[in-house]
């Protein structure tokens, strides 16, 4: 009976392994940290990582570690085992490392900002798993948000809610036209007074990107100053791919800019969209010059694309394509300096934040600003920052998977460039860099 009583007390001693997370609720640009406790010294535990998009897309990804003396394994400290979704020390490596798991559920799908769940679970040999959940905000608490309706303008306003006096951010998305509200969202709740604008393809907008009027931005910084709360004469342009373009253009036509930041954009102004992304022809669409963007009723000059036989062979085989394979031919001095932004009558700093793999236009375009910005002495700030390895979705903002380089485009899909962990670091840095670089901006 002794030695019963002994053997059950043996049995039960063993803790079971603990999750240690926090936050358990926290905005997509906070980093989570993750600790397993009471793991056996030297002993291997699995973590897994579960989440589902809005469109009921399952994303997991699973990484092995080898806990310490203490029985405690820290992904801020801890590198994964061989074999694992993600090499190297990262405390958000199971995030970006996620990969699709099986086709899209519809009956998962949910609101597009609606927080995300991300499920961790960990496990190790003899013992139960342990489980915590994460809530991951796109659109963090204590914002107040606005749809933005009037003056012909199309867009969404977020600010914190507490009506302080806050400096103020206009935000342009790619060329898909559409609003980035939940990058607006997470940079309001840095402290910014942020208006998420689309310029073409929504309700009361041009269709296709074509003859652009650039008046339009102006008017959405008329409607920003007038706002109550807005410091002022504290307004700043952000834009991401074709947007960020638009930035550098807005910025040196409207001196009530005081900021610029470009995310894999460029200074150069290239041509338009003559169709409708979603269901035209790439071939024709590239192959249709058209302007971009119109000034005081003219259309400013734009580089024409230069459809190359690999793109037409990409095409032909159903793709994936580079849209560098038709970028516009940079050898044409002439050409290139009708279509070059007079970014040095831009009235403050400037970001310019390329990927060196960006399988689009490059950072030649962006350099082209940096260039010009060095040749005239600029007498504000500026950068161009290239990450070596990344590629064009860079732009998104927060912790998210960037396993997937390859997207539907018009007719045939679209390679983006970058290394799954080349993406996620260069997004980090160039999320970073950005609210570093506004606050000096826009705060100091």
């Amino acid at each position: 009976l002794h030695h019963m009583v002994l053997h059950m007390t043996l049995g039960t001693a063993q803790p079971m392994i603990r999750l240690d997370v926090a936050p358990v609720r926290a905005p997509m640009d906070t980093e989570i940290t993750v600790r397993i406790l009471n793991a056996s010294p030297g002993g291997q535990v699995t973590v897994t990582a579960r989440s589902i998009d809005a469109a009921g897309q399952e994303w997991q990804s699973a990484a092995t570690f080898i806990a310490d003396e203490s029985g405690t394994v820290d992904l801020r400290r801890d590198p994964p085992r061989p074999g694992s979704s993600y090499t190297g020390i990262d405390p958000m490596g199971l995030v970006w490392s996620m990969r699709p798991a099986g086709a899209p559920n519809p009956q998962a799908a949910r609101e597009r900002l609606a927080p995300q769940q991300l499920l961790l679970v960990a496990q190790a040999d003899g013992t139960s798993p342990a489980t915590a959940e994460v809530s991951r905000q796109l659109v963090p608490d204590g914002l107040t948000r606005t749809e933005v309706g009037e003056r012909g303008l199309v867009g969404v306003l977020y600010r914190p809610a507490d009506n302080r006096p806050l400096p103020a951010v206009l935000m342009l998305g790619g060329a898909e036209g559409g609003l980035h509200e939940d990058a607006a969202a997470l940079l309001a709740a840095h402290g910014y007074v942020v208006l998420a604008l689309a310029y073409y393809g929504m309700p009361g907008l041009p269709q296709t990107l074509t003859d652009i009027p650039v008046e339009y931005f102006g008017t959405a910084l008329s409607y920003l100053s007038d706002q109550a709360g807005i410091a002022a004469g504290q307004i700043a342009v952000h834009g991401v791919s074709k947007g960020g373009e638009a930035a550098l253009l807005i910025g040196s036509i409207f001196p009530a800019i005081r900021a610029v930041v470009s995310v894999v954009g460029g200074g150069l102004v290239t041509q338009g969209i003559s169709q409708d992304v979603e269901t035209g022809s790439l071939l024709e669409i590239l192959r249709t010059p058209v302007a971009n963007w119109t000034y005081q009723g003219r259309e400013l000059p734009y580089l024409p694309n230069v459809v190359t036989p690999r793109m037409e062979a990409a095409v032909a085989a159903g793709g994936p394509v580079s849209l560098g394979w038709a970028a516009p031919d940079l050898s044409r001095a002439d050409k290139v300096a009708e279509a070059a932004i007079a970014v040095e009558r831009i009235a403050g700093p400037v970001l310019l934040i390329s990927g060196a793999d960006d399988q689009t236009y490059g950072p030649a375009f962006q350099e082209a600003a940096a260039q010009r910005l060095a040749a005239a002495r600029h007498p504000h700030p500026f950068r161009h920052i290239v990450h070596e390895g990344a590629g064009h979705l860079i732009a998104y903002v927060g912790y998210r998977p960037t396993t997937q380089s390859v997207f539907p485009g018009p007719g045939v899909p679209f390679q983006y460039g970058g290394t799954p962990a080349a993406d996620a670091a260069a997004g980090l840095a160039t999320w970073r860099e950005t609210l570093r670089f506004l606050d000096e901006a826009l705060h100091s």
